[in-house]
């Protein structure tokens, strides 16, 4: 399944859309030496990653048409990462304009290693394709 919407720090990581509906997302993610930290294990920066990336498909999942950006997010680590990983979020509640998430993060043996919860904001879309990151500046100035 393909992402919607091009993102390239996804890409970058190397993020596979495996769930995209009713409230719920899923994604996998083979961690690569350079997603690591100095123990060998995947850096919380990238976990934080996927579990921002699945939440918020968990709640566009419902509102595809819409985009949304984080407002909030809190995670917890239980244990150290080692790929690969599957990612979970599930859509709790949303409003007209706002979704409420939370994710987790397995490991190939089952067990949690990182939860999250996270705060969403539904935004309109911005145009993509020819001439978006000139539509961007112009946006931002």
């Amino acid at each position: 399944m393909k992402f919607e919407v091009h993102i390239p720090f996804v890409e970058l990581l190397g993020f596979e859309l495996r769930r995209f509906g009713d409230g719920e997302a899923e994604i996998a993610f083979c961690p690569r030496p350079e997603h690591e930290n100095s123990f060998n294990v995947v850096h919380g920066g990238a976990s934080m990653t996927l579990l921002d990336v699945v939440m918020a498909h968990a709640a566009r999942s419902v509102e595809p048409s819409m985009g949304c950006v984080t407002i909030e997010m809190k995670t917890s680590f239980m244990r150290a990462a080692r790929g690969p990983l599957v990612a979970q979020g599930t859509l709790l509640h949303r409003t007209a304009t706002m979704a409420f998430t939370e994710g987790r993060i397995m490991d190939a043996a089952g067990q949690m290693c990182a939860h999250a919860t996270g705060t969403f904001k539904f935004v309109s879309r911005l145009p993509v394709g020819k001439g978006t990151k000139e539509l961007n500046r112009i946006r931002t100035d």
